[in-house]
């Protein structure tokens, strides 16, 4: 295993963990993926555009994306893309997001966070029954904000 795959192992087997546990719903891998796959797509868009000479994306968002859970996809794309990977600026503020995002996934595990993300929950839900009503897409979106009930 490459040691720049450590972090993304980590965090899979961390969140496996949590959901077993009962801690956070399936939803939250889902949205590292999704984080992660949009991440990717801005880097490889970031490195053919550099090859190109044409615009850039903005090193603000790229950042961004990291600090939204993107960082595993980042950090894909920085090794397998070969890019952002030499810039020592660039580097250090994309490990403090990756800080900051993990620091708030380990803050949900706190009572007030584990608080915080029941109720967002509960309310997103009861949002979405009441505009969309049952749906299969709903249903689904349903199922992947379930905490594990752990007996």
């Amino acid at each position: 295993m490459k040691l720049w795959s450590l972090p993304i192992v980590l965090l899979a087997a961390g969140l496996a963990y949590s959901y077993w546990l009962g801690y956070t719903p399936a939803l939250v891998a889902v949205l590292y993926l999704i984080a992660s796959l949009i991440a990717y797509y801005l880097y490889a868009k970031d490195k053919k555009a550099a090859q190109n000479g044409t615009w850039r994306v903005p090193e603000k968002t790229l950042q961004f994306s990291a600090l939204l859970g993107g960082w595993p996809g980042a950090i894909i794309a920085q090794q397998k893309l070969r890019h952002k990977t030499q810039k020592t600026s660039f580097r250090l503020v994309f490990f403090l997001m990756l800080g900051l995002n993990l620091g708030s996934l380990a803050w949900l595990h706190s009572p007030s966070g584990s608080q915080k993300l029941h109720s967002t929950i509960y309310n997103v839900e009861y949002w979405l029954v009441n505009q969309f009503g049952s749906n299969s897409g709903i249903t689904i979106f349903l199922q992947l904000t379930q905490f594990r009930i752990v007996k």
